[in-house]
């Protein structure tokens, strides 16, 4: 298996990457979802995100061209978007906040193992060489608090989650890289106290 980066141009290996997609994000944790709907949503996505400032994608490439693992990222740009699940995340931390701790940081906005490469530590690995290149280090995620090996994964990676703003805590859960200097924000999500 090697890893392999791209940009615009892993519409090359689109169908690959949208079937390691569907077969990661339709399985349990994640709400049951039609396989082929999820397809045709991130496919739509995907030729759409490749032209975000700062695109680029990670795969981990079996010795078939298949793709075992994804890490797909870009610069957040302001104004701050409000589709998907970004409005939770505005609520939860707030705008200013927002704008401090996300805003021209790089955005990992999708990562997956197939399940037949899971253990392996490819996750870390996509996920390290993915933001390595953030400007920095001041990369960031969200990921659903419904999914517990993807909360636990992000911590044992060293990932911090700022605290919510009181009463704000949605079902969505933002991580900053590790080594960042943002302040007010430790390891476990509680305030840092100042020495």
């Amino acid at each position: 298996m090697t890893l392999k980066r791209y940009g615009p141009d892993v519409l090359t290996v689109a169908d690959e990457l949208t079937a390691a997609y569907a077969e990661v994000f339709t399985a349990p944790p994640w709400e049951p979802r039609d396989a082929e709907e999820t397809r045709v949503e991130f496919r739509e996505r995907l030729e759409a995100d490749v032209r975000r400032p700062g695109f680029r994608a990670m795969l981990a490439l079996s010795e078939d061209g298949g793709v075992d693992g994804f890490a797909i990222g870009w610069t957040t740009q302001a104004p701050f978007r409000t589709d998907r699940a970004y409005g939770k995340v505005i609520r939860r931390l707030g705008a200013e906040r927002v704008n401090e701790l996300l805003v021209g940081c790089f955005e990992i906005d999708e990562l997956g193992v197939r399940s037949r490469a899971r253990g392996t530590g490819l996750g870390w690995r996509l996920l390290s060489a993915l933001s390595s290149g953030a400007p920095g280090g001041r990369a960031w995620l969200m990921t659903w608090n419904g999914a517990p090996d993807a909360l636990a994964f992000y911590r044992r990676a060293g990932w911090r989650e700022p605290e919510p703003l009181p009463g704000e805590e949605t079902d969505m859960v933002v991580f900053l890289a590790p080594g960042r200097a943002d302040e007010g924000v430790s390891r476990l999500g509680t305030q840092a106290s100042a020495h």
